[in-house]
């Protein structure tokens, strides 16, 4: 299938970013940065290139609606963005409604919550919001999807459903399933150094390798250009994985249960700033190195590999 570079932005979030809570002193410190100078929720908003855009949060894979809803509206009312929606979607029907399709083409920003990522494919698959939100994320510059925790795992074409971290590198440890296909050329994994998840993102890699993996830390996102160019944004760490040079992988044949053996998957490290080229599969410490790149009206190809 031929398209174009998309001219839309995603924002992948690790989890646990930072939404403005300020510690007094019998708070344990939660965050790990100055949420106004660096927070990733304020450059989802700088991106729009608008000052107060209109923003829709889809609290679809969070069991806690009720409580998720206000923490993002509150947030993005201490960037002085009040032009802020609801999108609690419980039901494919619900997603097929006629109004929440006309609040996404009015939308800046869409931005999923975390909770389940498998929900967002079960609602939104094969629906006309899906549909439409893709067209407008490949033809229009400013606008951006963000997605956090789960909503950033959705991003892929073959998503991570869950996985065991201590069976990590046991054939079947890593449970795969269809995400919502924004990005069909890495597979995201989030709160990843926190919770150990390198095993489960090597798994993924090693059986799809032809993918590009990006482990996401906490307070830690990634915004990803033109499909492709993946910076780094945020207080922590992005783990990238390459296994297009992987020479003995046994990842397809082994038995579930059994340990697996793969040599020679490349890993990154990238802290914020640096810039990682999917499809040249190069490492840049900053955007100002970078290139000259293509003009995104060239035709790619964006059928999901691997």
């Amino acid at each position: 299938m031929k398209t174009i570079i998309p001219l839309g932005k995603l924002i992948a979030v690790g989890g646990n970013e930072d939404k403005g809570t300020y510690p007094n002193p019998r708070t344990r410190r939660k965050y790990y940065l100055n949420f106004f100078e660096l927070g990733i929720l304020k450059r989802i908003v700088l991106e729009t290139g608008k000052t107060d855009p209109r923003i829709e949060v889809v609290t679809t894979a969070s069991m806690i609606p009720e409580e998720v809803g206000p923490i993002y509206t509150g947030s993005f009312a201490m960037l002085n963005c009040l032009n802020v929606g609801i999108m609690d979607i419980r039901t494919p029907e619900d997603a097929r409604q006629p109004e929440y399709l006309e609040r996404l083409l009015a939308a800046d920003v869409v931005m999923f919550s975390g909770g389940n990522q498998s929900r967002l494919r079960e609602m939104f698959g094969e629906t006309d919001f899906l549909d439409r939100m893709i067209q407008r994320y490949y033809a229009e510059p400013n606008f951006v999807i963000a997605g956090t925790s789960a909503g950033a795992m959705a991003m892929s074409h073959y998503m991570i459903r869950g996985g065991s971290v201590p069976d990590a590198l046991l054939k079947g440890a890593v449970k795969m399933g269809i995400g919502l296909s924004l990005l069909p050329a890495a597979i995201i994994d989030s709160h990843f150094v926190k919770r150990g998840r390198f095993g489960r993102l090597i798994e993924s890699v090693a059986l799809h390798p032809k993918l590009i993996g990006i482990g996401l830390g906490e307070d830690t996102g990634v915004l990803i250009t033109e499909g492709n160019l993946v910076e780094t944004i945020g207080s922590n760490l992005v783990i990238i994985l390459d296994g297009h040079n992987i020479q003995h992988n046994n990842a397809a044949a082994a038995k579930k249960g059994t340990v697996l053996s793969i040599e020679n998957v490349t890993m990154h490290v990238l802290a914020k700033g640096n810039v990682y080229d999917m499809r040249e599969r190069k490492f840049y410490p900053s955007k100002d190195v970078l290139a000259p790149v293509a003009t995104p009206s060239v035709a790619i190809d964006i059928t999901p590999i691997g």
